[in-house]
């Protein structure tokens, strides 16, 4: 069986240049795809050639201030093998787009909406690219570095709770400030049950 530095390797041998570094950190692999426009092409690449079927995940990181802004970073697996394989690239604040590799892997379709939803980062191509947590209209990215981090206002009303939560005080809620563990738990109120 392959190790997943090998299988990085072989990524570079069938990709070429568009791979930059390769590292190795406690078995797993990760390699940086340079360009970050081809990143559709050395998905489907790695899943073709080498046999990475599963897109377990795709993460995006705000380096808020620097350039480029993101990092986008794609957990790939091999069920064949058993080998996990990291892909990752940059993105600029000026394009902040990304081919969609939801042809490569269905399971990128929800995960390239909530990147678009959570941090304003496009994926061209993207069959159905619109918000997946947030409302439609919502006019910002809640993940980004430069959102504060109370929040900012809206004009919807009850969109945040100005009322006590449902499940204050509920039967499945601890009680503080009673005087032993055992008094807070739910069950002690209602000892019949």
């Amino acid at each position: 069986m392959p190790t997943p530095i090998e299988l990085a390797r072989q990524l570079r041998e069938v990709v070429g240049d568009v791979v930059g570094e390769l590292t190795e950190f406690r078995g797993e692999a990760t390699v940086v795809v340079a360009d970050c426009a081809r990143i559709a092409e050395v998905c489907k690449a790695a899943k073709e050639k080498l046999g990475f079927d599963m897109l377990l995940d795709l993460a995006s990181i705000d380096h808020y201030g620097t350039d480029p802004r993101w990092t986008v970073v794609y957990e790939l697996y091999g069920i064949g093998h058993g080998c996990h394989l990291r892909l990752k690239t940059s993105v600029s604040e000026e394009s902040s787009e990304l081919p969609t590799v939801s042809g490569v892997w269905r399971t990128a379709d929800w995960h390239e909406r909530e990147a678009w939803d959570m941090m304003g980062i496009r994926f061209s191509g993207h069959p159905d690219l619109r918000r997946i947590l947030m409302w439609d209209g919502y006019p910002y990215h809640p993940l980004r570095k430069d959102f504060p981090l109370a929040g900012k206002p809206t004009e919807l009303p009850e969109v945040a709770f100005t009322r006590p939560a449902p499940l204050e005080g509920g039967p499945f809620v601890t009680v503080a400030g009673t005087a032993d563990s055992p008094a807070r738990e739910p069950r002690s109120r209602n000892p019949e049950e």
